[in-house]
């Protein structure tokens, strides 16, 4: 298989598959939907009591609208910027045996006090400024003027086949790379196509039927069906194919491809292993 980058953002990309087939494409789009790690807080310490505030002079109760399990849950689904170079499984770390230490986990802190709403952008990595969250505009609660909120929260690495707020990546799919055969001689410029075209990509420039953008074809065949004439065919590459991806923020386009091929290289290699113990 190769793969030939048509586009590479920050967080999304697009990727052109040849000499593959969709068995192997959507063995990719799998391992860049469960397999990718990524940190997400996993266990959420909220504080009892009261609390008071700045100048000692007032306390809040430490209490919210929602259920503590609730908000813990959205804090889960936050991103967090990872650097897989950096940071270990917990229950693989060989630094602390699974203990949490600076290799396998973040501690954030959020203190926040009413009336306000509480974001996601209130949450600071205890000594590692650089691990801010990726979007500080996530609504998590809201606080009335006598509550207040103070948490200690834990992020660690996970995927996605364990939950879903280690999943990296969303809107993974591939499509058959289509190709478009125009029969300008049959064609007896009706125009039908290009009125019925939902993509808009048919045009007539020159007295002669053009394709002005193969890609965003959707294979709907919705041209060939209103031409009298057959002068257009449309047939789907099995070998060739486009894949689209987004990511979360907590990694960038280009690390959630480098690791997925990383981890599809392991995966293949370990199933070639198995099949020479058979022999």
């Amino acid at each position: 298989m190769k793969i030939e980058i048509m586009e590479m953002q920050e967080r999304k990309a697009k990727l052109l598959l040849t000499e593959t087939n969709p068995t192997l494409a959507n063995a990719l789009r799998r391992v860049m939907i469960a397999d990718v790690p990524k940190l997400a807080i996993e266990n959420v310490e909220f504080h009892l009591g009261t609390i008071g505030d700045e100048s000692g002079t007032k306390e809040f109760k430490s209490a919210t609208p929602l259920f503590d399990e609730m908000i813990a849950h959205r804090l889960g689904l936050v991103p967090i910027p990872t650097d897989l170079d950096v940071f270990n499984l917990r229950e693989q770390c060989e630094a602390c045996g699974g203990e949490g230490c600076p290799s396998c986990t973040v501690i954030y802190s959020l203190n926040k006090r009413g009336p306000c709403t509480v974001y996601s952008g209130d949450l600071h990595p205890v000594g590692e400024v650089e691990l801010r969250v990726v979007d500080d505009l996530i609504p998590l609660v809201k606080l009335a003027d006598d509550q207040a909120i103070l948490i200690y929260a834990i992020a660690e690495l996970g995927t996605a086949q364990r939950h879903a707020k280690w999943q990296a990546t969303s809107g993974v799919g591939y499509k058959y790379y289509p190709n478009i055969m125009i029969d300008q001689d049959l064609c007896d410029k009706c125009d039908d196509c290009i009125e019925i075209c939902p993509m808009n990509i048919l045009e007539r420039k020159k007295n002669e039927l053009i394709v002005t953008d193969v890609e965003a074809c959707k294979l709907c065949k919705s041209c060939t069906e209103v031409c009298k004439k057959d002068a257009i065919k449309i047939e789907a590459l099995e070998n060739k194919l486009i894949l689209r991806y987004e990511t979360d923020g907590s990694l960038t386009s280009e690390a959630v491809l480098k690791k997925s091929l990383e981890i599809l290289q392991e995966k293949f290699g370990g199933f070639v292993e198995m099949v020479q113990g058979i022999e």
